[in-house]
């Protein structure tokens, strides 16, 4: 196993962040908060988004209360663009023009918007990409019934996408940053590729508990009755239906963050808008009832590159107490505790995560080659 090592101060000094303590554990950083100070604010308080979520647009932003900010703490801007994959229309955010390439990797029914604190803030450094995966967002959604019977919506799938994405968009290695499901996406592309990634952090990854592997015996025969039951019948779409309100998407959201106040308007309206959209149902039936593929422990004696796992504490979807388990394997560094933190850490405490991806980037940017065309 890798050694495990406590955050570097120098790293988080670039935020201008002081930490009140720090306290290491066996196998574990644990960063606490409670004595925070910051000298500026490092998170923009004012985020001015364009109106059209599809095609070409622009997001920037700007802090509107710190009066100490230089021209330096200035936010580039966020554009959203299309990329052309295998026929579909994929959506994409990217900022920065200079420095390491990262793209950052949603989780289950999100899309490239929840990362908003994360990609302006990461761009003033570094040439940052978010993605929708296909089939979420703003990104195409095809049918999976036109696939002839044959799972569409996997992960090899989305690594396929993800790794296609670094050869034609960002035309260079890069880091991947993945929350939840997401990091089953960077570990299966990392594996698939592994000249591609030059690192993965893994934010509160998703356990997959309802893996057949992970289900009882017992139970297994009315779990997959109960998938064909939502897929193959209405009950699956009225079951939908019945979610994608504003009120019940904020409350499965408060469920999972930890501080709820975290849960706005605006982070409601950019889950729930896309998955508004045509074909988003079958989507979302066709994953929940995906109880095969990768599990993270299967991908993750496989990975070359190196790897941190970083998990909210308060996590009531993926338990912080299976998920160390995953800081045993030889490829991860470290794994950080995220105090007062749920399931999406990236979002509700960017004042963590931020500087957590600069450290790690940072320890393994000494050298960067372009990938050449046809690699």
């Amino acid at each position: 196993m890798a050694n495990i090592r406590a955050l570097p101060l120098t790293s988080l000094e670039t935020t201008s962040l002081l930490f009140g303590k720090r306290v290491l554990v066996k196998n574990t950083s644990i960063i606490s908060f409670t004595e925070t100070h910051f000298l500026r604010q490092s998170i923009p308080t004012g985020i001015v988004r364009s109106s059209t979520p599809r095609g070409t647009g622009s997001v920037s932003c700007s802090s509107v209360t710190d009066k100490a900010s230089t021209l330096e703490d200035v936010c580039p801007e966020v554009r959203t663009l299309t990329w052309n994959w295998k026929g579909y229309s994929i959506r994409y955010q990217c900022a920065g023009t200079s420095g390491p390439a990262l793209v950052l990797v949603h989780g289950f029914g999100a899309n490239s918007d929840h990362w908003r604190k994360n990609t302006p803030i990461l761009g003033k450094s570094y040439r940052v990409y978010s993605i929708d995966l296909i089939g979420y967002g703003y990104s195409d959604k095809p049918n999976p019934r036109e696939f002839g019977g044959k799972p569409f919506y996997t992960f090899e799938t989305w690594g396929e996408q993800l790794n296609d994405f670094c050869l034609d968009v960002v035309k260079d290695e890069a880091f991947f940053i993945c929350n939840s499901i997401g990091g089953l996406v960077g570990l299966q592309a990392a594996v698939s590729k592994p000249e591609i990634c030059r690192g993965l952090m893994l934010i509160n990854i998703s356990l997959r508990m309802l893996h057949i592997k992970k289900q009882p015996l017992i139970g297994r025969p009315f779990i997959r009755s109960f998938q064909n039951l939502l897929r193959n019948t209405p009950v699956g779409k009225l079951f939908f239906k019945s979610i994608a309100k504003p009120e019940t998407v904020r409350s499965i959201l408060s469920q999972c963050y930890h501080d709820s106040s975290q849960v706005t308007d605006e982070l409601v309206e950019a889950i729930l808008r896309p998955g508004l959209e045509p074909g988003a149902v079958d989507v979302f039936l066709e994953f929940i009832c995906y109880s095969g593929g990768p599990l993270p422990e299967d991908l993750l004696p496989l990975v070359k590159c190196p790897v941190l796992i970083a998990w909210g504490e308060k996590d009531p979807w993926e338990p912080i107490e299976l998920g160390r388990a995953y800081g045993d394997f030889d490829a991860v560094e470290e794994f950080v505790v995220l105090p007062e933190a749920g399931h999406c850490p990236q979002d509700e405490k960017p004042e963590m995560v931020n500087p957590l991806i600069e450290s790690f980037v940072a320890r393994h940017s000494n050298s960067s080659t372009a990938l050449a065309p046809g690699i």
